[in-house]
């Protein structure tokens, strides 16, 4: 197949192509609105919840699900920590603002400072306390998602996922999400399309859990370095040779790949141990689309 001008990489190819077989145009816009629309109005819902950030992720997320389902059915819910920065929340009431959605601001300071006096140790642990911002947050989404009868709309992208950079039970807890099969550059892409603040597009990507985080600092290498990466080693399936025969650094390599076996059990169900004739997400794999 073809991406613009450019021809799908082949194995005999040394030389790095255009990357991502899937092009960024408003033929996309209309796949991702549609399976925003489908997989609500089927169980009867129409309506979603969104934890917005301030962050091109969930930027893009909100403006696909207010074209598929209208400004008054989509919830933006605004869940700032005490630490976090004022222009997350600034850049996130600006979403609201254009889209002209409805939304509503919980703070979770208190309930996390309330989990950590149990135990102190979480605040020494950057880590640890941030898994804790990211689940209280995903507590309060769902408690949302009960409240106005919607879907909570996912915000990940398909490099946090297979990095695991994401938190079990936390930001990567949803109902669908409309973004998750495409790689960080490309939800740029897709912003810039959209329309989306200028200021969300250019900023640092960061999940605003301590002051001065990056995902990029966290990580030790760029989105833009990794996508690439990624498209060649997932979707091309090209092995480590391949890869420096591309130009890749082998510390690189080692770097992604390792990440990618490590958090192999987010990407993944719970695993049921098999017992009966048909065990769920094992025999029994359409349990989603079960009578809708």
């Amino acid at each position: 197949m073809e991406t613009g001008n450019n021809k799908a990489v082949t194995r005999s190819s040394s030389k790095r192509h255009n990357p991502f077989q899937i092009p960024v145009n408003r033929d996309l816009i209309k796949v991702l609105v549609d399976f925003i629309h489908n997989e609500t109005t089927r169980f009867g819902i129409g309506k979603v919840v969104i934890g917005l950030s301030g962050g091109v992720d969930s930027t893009v997320a909100a403006y696909l699900a207010q074209k598929a389902l209208g400004p008054k059915n989509v919830v933006g819910v605004l869940m700032p920590y005490r630490e976090s920065s004022a222009d997350s929340v600034k850049d996130a009431l600006a979403v609201i603002k254009s889209l002209r959605i409805k939304s509503t601001i919980l703070d979770v300071t208190g309930a996390v400072d309330g989990l950590i006096r149990n135990d102190p140790d979480i605040e020494s642990s950057q880590v640890r306390k941030g898994n804790v911002i990211a689940r209280m947050r995903m507590i309060y989404l769902f408690d949302q998602s009960n409240e106005h009868k919607a879907l909570v709309l996912g915000t990940g992208n398909k490099t946090e996922i297979l990095l695991g950079y994401t938190t079990l039970y936390g930001d990567s807890a949803s109902a669908i999400n409309p973004i998750g099969d495409l790689y960080k550059t490309q939800v740029w892409q897709l912003a810039e399309l959209l329309g989306c603040p200028k200021q969300i597009i250019r900023k640092k990507p960061s999940a605003d859990l301590w002051r001065g985080q990056t995902d990029e600092g966290e990580l030790g290498f760029t989105y833009r370095e990794a996508d690439e990466l990624l498209y060649y080693m997932v979707d091309q399936r090209f092995n480590d040779k391949e890869l420096t025969g591309l130009g890749f650094k082998p510390k690189l390599i080692k770097a992604v790949k390792s990440l990618i076996q490590q958090n192999q059990f987010k990407r993944v169900m719970p695993i049921i141990a098999k017992v009966s004739n048909r065990t769920v997400n094992v025999d029994f794999r359409y349990n989603r689309d079960w009578n809708t």
